[in-house]
This record gives C-alpha cells, structure tokens and sequence, in this order.
C-alpha cells in the first residue's frame, strides 16, 4: 500500500464518521421531539435508527485501521502533530460535529432516566452499539500502539486507557440507570 493510499483511506473513513455523527446528531434530536411529543412509536424507530448510525460509524472506524501500523506511525500521526496541525493536543473530539453530539447526549440525558419501558429494548440496541463504536476505536487504536504509548491528546496516558475513560463517561450519560453492564456480546474486534 501506498503512502497516498494509507492518508486517503484514514482521511476518507474519517469523513464517513463525521457524517454518521452528523446524522445522529439529527436522529437523536428527533428522538427527543418525538418523545416529549408522546409519539413512542417513532420515538423508538429513532434510537433505534440512532444504534444503526453508531454500527455504521463503528465500520467507518474498523475502515479508518485498514492498513499497516508503520503506514500510521510514518504517514499518519505525523499529521495530526505540530507543526502539521497548530494544537499541541489534537484530538477528534475536538471536531466541532463530535463537542455537538457530546453536547446533545448530555442535554438528553435526563430522558434516558424516565424512559419508558416501551423503548428500553431500544435503548438497549442504542447502548450496545456505543460500545461496538468504542471497541472499535480501541481495536483501531491497539492495532496502531495505543497500548503502548501516549495519546496526541494526553501523552501521560495510553491511547487505549483514555479511550477506556471516555467510554465510562459516555456511558453515563446515555445509560445513567446502569442497566446494561459489561461488553456487547454482538461484537468481535476484526484486528
């Protein structure tokens, strides 16, 4: 594989995420209105459109890890580091689309709470795939020494355990009851 080959592929899967989070951000949104609208039924058909979104942006994830972990480490990460980039912590959760669903998650929070059993197996779906995206990115970032060495974003910790951070505050927010604990049974990591 190619030099050009390698960027084109983690530039492109990364386009497809911010797309899926684009559309999320949508679908959660009218999830909400369909919800304090009394519209369960569509209600449902959105969380669930919404797990469907976070599988297909767990795919574009797996994609963005499709080649070798030297391509990462000499095409790659070089650009995500001064002085290709003017931060000297970047980090996708910098992008503006990813701080929006952060942000959206939180204000739906309280929804998730007092949910009605009528979605919970929905809910169920939703929380599921957030955790298929999550092992996703951590098998991406394993494969690529996340491991072993520091983050972009905070190079006294592993890649792999700030994610593990992230995943347990995410966590929190879209299932605040804790009702669905451990790993998704439906997901095993392709790397």
């Amino acid at each position: 594989m190619t030099d050009v080959e390698t960027l084109e592929i983690w530039k492109k899967s990364h386009w497809m995420f911010s797309v899926y989070i684009q559309c999320l951000i949508i679908c959660l949104r009218r999830f909400e209105m369909e919800l304090k609208a009394e519209n369960i039924s569509n209600a449902g058909i959105e969380l669930e459109t919404a797990a469907e979104l976070m599988l297909a942006s767990a795919t574009a994830m797996e994609l963005a890890g499709s080649f070798s972990r030297q391509g990462y480490e000499d095409e790659v990460r070089p650009r995500m580091m001064p002085p290709n980039v003017k931060s000297e912590d970047f980090s996708g959760i910098m992008h503006w689309d990813h701080a929006h669903l952060i942000t959206v998650l939180k204000h739906l929070q309280p929804l998730y709470k007092t949910l009605p059993a009528a979605l919970q197996t929905q809910h169920d779906k939703f929380i599921s795939a957030y955790k298929v995206v999550c092992a996703s990115h951590k098998a991406v970032c394993q494969k690529f020494g996340g491991s072993e060495t520091g983050s972009l974003r905070s190079p006294q910790y592993t890649a792999v355990g700030m994610l593990d951070k992230f995943e347990r505050n995410r966590l929190r927010i879209i299932d605040p009851k804790g009702q669905l604990t451990g790993s998704c049974p439906f997901h095993k990591n392709k790397f």
